[in-house]
């Protein structure tokens, strides 16, 4: 009886909306996925799913978002059909051992299991003179430079809580999708302007690290609980906004705002208007913060007590209130990455958006320098550069994530500080 209220009031998904599946083991299993990519989805595309034999188990049409999500109640092989495409636009054709009938692709679906088929996009002319390499290559790079600063908006905040108190906190994902989930609330929900939910997005975020280190962080360090104890609590606190998130708003993805933003072309980059806009935010918002560092007396004291945190105190500096202006910047600047990812990245937000890009940011902190606020950014970039560009150079789908970690453990090898962190004297 309470749920149905809640799910008004949060905008719950209309009922022709994909509905998510969710795989339970020995009874359900899912295929899901996404006609084209996070950046250029494929709306209304007819997407079934046929079994071994051929017949149809299920179809849908997508949506903005892309997405298709299909259940199924045994295991065994199915064929995932796509209809016909907008103009000039193909599937990418799958390896051949996943290529069924008809230009369907082989998916093989075990109970309590999800298979997520590669439905990539390009031009049908690609190999025609269409979109050639090298503009495939400047797209990518431009999509890498935004993804990039996205990503720095979130890592910058948690390098400084690393530089600061020691502490890797694994819930810092979390912070990007509540600022989706919050701009989300006060736009979809409320309706409220953009721009001014946005604001009040990152007034709100930054609240919510001032909370946690005021109910949580503070008094465990002063009950002297040691950095593994806490960087377990972390991912407790991970896991508990997750389905904090679930319960409240849906484990469907929801929109920030239910529209499309025009698209502006410089020579062979397409992005939309809100995609510079992004950049800008972020580039000005770090560009902030690395002043404030570097030039205030604020910044001193935040440096001094990331190098030593008793010297610091000794000198007079207030290392409590430090250590929580950190947390406020550090949530802050993850709530303002979120509504900019959901907006432009992601096409949206979901109750795991951030746990998808944790890893990532963890190797932009790593590779740039753990501790390092600079680094964090230098690195993020990178990241982003080496996520967009992997795909037209060959990794298909979501296996890009993964090249961006092989990167990073192969610059390790070379640099173990990361790129901009200092040799540590060890043993």
């Amino acid at each position: 009886m309470l749920l149905a209220p809640l799910a008004l009031l949060m905008g719950a998904p209309p009922a022709n909306a994909v509905v998510l599946c969710l795989a339970q083991a020995d009874q359900t299993g899912c295929v899901t996925g996404t006609v084209g990519n996070r950046a250029n989805p494929v709306e209304g595309v007819d997407v079934t799913l046929l079994d071994a034999d051929g017949v149809e188990v299920d179809s849908l049409t997508t949506e903005a978002d892309g997405k298709f999500s299909f259940q199924v109640t045994e295991a065994g092989d199915y064929f995932v059909s796509v209809g016909e495409l907008p103009d000039g636009l193909e599937v990418r054709p799958p390896a051949e051992r996943f290529q069924g009938p008809d230009g369907s692709i082989l998916v093989t679906v075990a109970l309590g299991g999800s298979v997520s088929p590669d439905l990539n996009v390009r031009s049908v002319d690609f190999d025609a003179g269409g979109d050639s390499f090298g503009d495939q290559i400047i797209q990518s790079i431009a999509q890498g430079l935004r993804l990039g600063l996205l990503l720095a908006l979130a890592s910058v905040g948690l390098s400084l809580i690393y530089g600061t108190t020691g502490l890797s906190n694994f819930a810092h994902a979390e912070q990007v999708t509540l600022g989706g989930m919050v701009a989300y609330g006060l736009c979809n929900v409320a309706g409220i302007n953009l721009w001014v939910g946005i604001v009040l997005t990152t007034l709100i975020c930054g609240f919510s690290g001032f909370l946690q280190d005021f109910v949580m962080w503070k008094p465990l360090r002063k009950r002297g609980l040691g950095l593994t104890q806490m960087m377990i609590v972390t991912i407790g606190l991970s896991l508990a906004a997750q389905y904090a998130f679930q319960f409240f708003v849906g484990a469907s993805q929801q929109k920030v705002v239910v529209r499309n933003f025009d698209v502006v072309e410089l020579g062979p980059i397409r992005l939309t208007g809100m995609s510079f806009v992004a950049m800008g935010v972020a580039l000005v918002a770090i560009a902030i913060v690395g002043y404030v560092l570097l030039y205030t007396r604020v910044g001193q004291a935040t440096r001094a007590v990331s190098d030593n945190p008793a010297l610091a105190a000794a000198s007079g500096i207030d290392v409590d209130k430090i250590i929580r202006m950190v947390w406020v910047v550090a949530a802050g600047l993850a709530g303002l990455g979120g509504v900019f990812y959901a907006l432009v990245v992601s096409n949206g937000i979901r109750w795991d958006t951030g746990m998808q890009i944790l890893l990532l940011l963890f190797a932009a902190v790593t590779l740039g320098g753990l501790g390092t606020a600079f680094g964090a950014f230098v690195g993020a970039i990178i990241i982003g550069l080496v996520v967009e560009l992997a795909g037209p150079l060959g990794a298909p789908g979501d296996l890009k994530y993964a090249v961006a970690l092989v990167i990073l453990i192969v610059l390790l090898m070379v640099r173990p500080q990361g790129l901009l962190g200092r040799a540590a004297r060890v043993g």
